[in-house]
C-alpha cells in the first residue's frame, strides 16, 4: 500500500450549496476549511494508516448575470484565491425552448401573471465540465483519489469509467441524495456528519 495519496477535489457548486441547505437551512461553509474535511475523510475511509495530501479543489457552478453578480465576484474574487482552489463558473443561458401544457401541448412563453419569459434558464456545460476534468486529470495522473461532491446522477459514467482504470472516486454526498452515484463510487461518506467542522464561525 502506498505511503500517501493525492487527493483531488471535484465540487458541483450548487448541488453541495442546495444540498445542505436542505439538511441546515442557515448553514454558512468555510470555503478554506472544506478541502482539508473532504482529504481527511476520503484519506480515512482510502487508508487511514497512510497519508492524505490535499491535491487541490476545483468548484464549478453557473450565475444568472443579471441577479447574481455577487456571486460571480466572490466565486472569482474570494474563492479562487483560496489555496489549491480552481473555479470555473459560467454564466447561465436562457432555455432554447418554452415549457408546454402537459394537454394542449402549446407553449407558454409568458406567465399570465407577472410577464416574466417562461424559459427560466440552466446550466449548460457544467456537468460535461467535471465529468471531463475528472477523467482528464486522472489520465494526466495529477491524484489517486477523487472526491466527488454531488448527488448529480450524471456523473455515473466517469466514476465507473475511472474506477474500471483502479482511479478511486469518494462520493462526499448527503443521505438519501444521489445514490445510484454512491453505489458506483468506490466509496462515500455523509457529508452532513462532519459539518461542524466545516462551518464559517
Amino acid at each position: 500500500m502506498p505511503d500517501s495519496y493525492r487527493v483531488q477535489v471535484f465540487v458541483d457548486f450548487w448541488n453541495y450549496t442546495l444540498g445542505m441547505r436542505s439538511v441546515a437551512p442557515k448553514f454558512k461553509t468555510d470555503w478554506k476549511a472544506l478541502p482539508k474535511i473532504l482529504t481527511r475523510e476520503a484519506g480515512n475511509l482510502v487508508d487511514s494508516g497512510a497519508l492524505a495530501i490535499y491535491q487541490g479543489m476545483n468548484v464549478y457552478g453557473a450565475y444568472n448575470k443579471t441577479t447574481e453578480k455577487s456571486l460571480h465576484r466572490w466565486a472569482t474574487n474570494t474563492l479562487d484565491t483560496f489555496p489549491g482552489v480552481n473555479v470555473h463558473f459560467k454564466p447561465r443561458t436562457k432555455k432554447k425552448s418554452y415549457p408546454t401544457c402537459p394537454s394542449c401541448h402549446k407553449a407558454t412563453k409568458l406567465c399570465s401573471q407577472c410577464g416574466t419569459d417562461m424559459r427560466g434558464t440552466e446550466e449548460k456545460g457544467i456537468d460535461t465540465r467535471i465529468a471531463t476534468d475528472l477523467v482528464s486529470l486522472a489520465w494526466e495522473q495529477a491524484y489517486d483519489v477523487a472526491v466527488l461532491v454531488s448527488s448529480d446522477q450524471d456523473f455515473v459514467p466517469a466514476a465507473e469509467y475511472l474506477q474500471n482504470k483502479g482511479i478511486k472516486v469518494v462520493h462526499a454526498g448527503i443521505a438519501n441524495k444521489g445514490m445510484l452515484l454512491k453505489q458506483k463510487c468506490w466509496g462515500a461518506f455523509d457529508l452532513p456528519k462532519f459539518k461542524a467542522d466545516f462551518q464559517l464561525k
